[in-house]
């Protein structure tokens, strides 16, 4: 029976070595690997001429180095890219490479292929869940990009929820920040969630990461409506585990909250929204639903988006309004997968 190879992008950096110390190798010839792999983007063991080519004949028999290249892109007016990637088992993920201020782009990666926590205004919640991505298919999006375009920040929060893939996603993030992978380092990257609490708790104590929360509600009513995750973790629990997870002297957590007209856009829902954050170092983004074919919800008005930042503001609460990005294109997270599948 011929052995399963190994994908060296599923191995962290400790994992990696331990797997070449299997094979009877030094600890230093991982980092030769990972520098090959993540910063000169090599898939070919042939070319990795540092190492002796009996290594290299070992190591095609025992492993690979998997690579992704995009089934589809849509390019928007505003610079922001979509890429659609067809996973070996045909099913497929969406990555954005957002262009910011300061000519720098942060690239938005999938953690899942769909989502389990069904919330009511997320397209990728409609698939439901398929599975979670490995920790290969979670770097690879971010090679793949690289290959093309300066990727200054990762934000984790495409398709998906990343603590309902812990594992995989802790081993990802551990190649990300290595010196030897992609190095960006903790304060490049961010990872997004509804609220899973005890894998919350469980993600401070394993690895640094800046934390965004989607809260997008200030009642419980309201949340287990937009957000089905509120029922087992409301938002009392949901807060106090953000009060308690660790922080750099400067670093604060991120509220993602999504205004919808006549939802959640409200002064008295501005006025809880300071309530629930005292205590807490946060910012707050604020961000206009984005329409999509099939929801009933709207984006709000411009005044009332004015009014909601002005009321966070003159409180000493940073408040960020988020413009959209890529309307032109298929800018709802699984949109393109949605469009494109049916054709690919």
């Amino acid at each position: 029976m011929t052995p399963v190879k190994v994908d060296l992008k599923n191995l962290s950096p400790d994992a990696l070595v331990e797997f070449l110390a299997g094979m009877g190798k030094e600890k230093f010839r991982a980092g030769q690997i990972m520098r090959w792999i993540y910063q000169r983007g090599v898939t070919d063991f042939a070319e990795m001429t540092d190492l002796a080519k009996t290594f290299r004949d070992e190591l095609g028999e025992r492993s690979y180095v998997s690579k992704f290249t995009p089934a589809a892109v849509e390019v928007s007016a505003d610079g922001t890219r979509k890429f659609l990637f067809r996973l070996d088992d045909g099913k497929s993920i969406e990555t954005v490479l957002i262009p910011m201020e300061g000519e720098r782009n942060t690239l938005c990666i999938s953690t899942q292929v769909g989502c389990a926590m069904q919330c009511s205004f997320c397209l990728t919640g409609s698939y439901g869940l398929e599975r979670n991505l490995t920790a290969a298919e979670i770097v690879n999006q971010v090679c793949a990009v690289r290959e093309a375009h300066a990727v200054d920040n990762i934000v984790l929060m495409g398709m998906g929820e990343p603590l309902h893939n812990l594992d995989n996603v802790v081993d990802a993030l551990h190649i990300l920040y290595a010196s030897t992978g992609f190095d960006y380092g903790p304060r490049k990257v961010t990872l997004s969630t509804s609220g899973l609490v005890p894998e919350m708790c469980e993600l401070g104590r394993r690895i640094k990461v800046n934390l965004a929360v989607s809260l997008n509600a200030t009642t419980d009513d309201v949340r287990n409506e937009l957000m089905p995750v509120n029922r087992r973790y409301p938002i009392k629990a949901l807060m106090e585990a953000c009060r308690t997870f660790p922080l750099a002297p400067r670093q604060r957590i991120t509220f993602e909250y999504i205004l919808i007209q006549g939802v959640n856009d409200s002064q008295a829902d501005a006025r809880r929204l300071v309530k629930l954050l005292h205590g807490i170092k946060a910012k707050v983004n604020l961000i206009p639903f984005n329409e999509h074919a099939g929801s009933e919800y709207r984006k709000p008005t411009d005044a009332a988006m004015r009014a909601f930042q002005t009321y966070l503001l003159d409180r000493q609460i940073v408040a960020v309004r988020r413009a959209g990005k890529g309307q032109d294109i298929s800018a709802a997270c699984g949109q393109l997968k949605g469009k494109l599948e049916k054709t690919l």
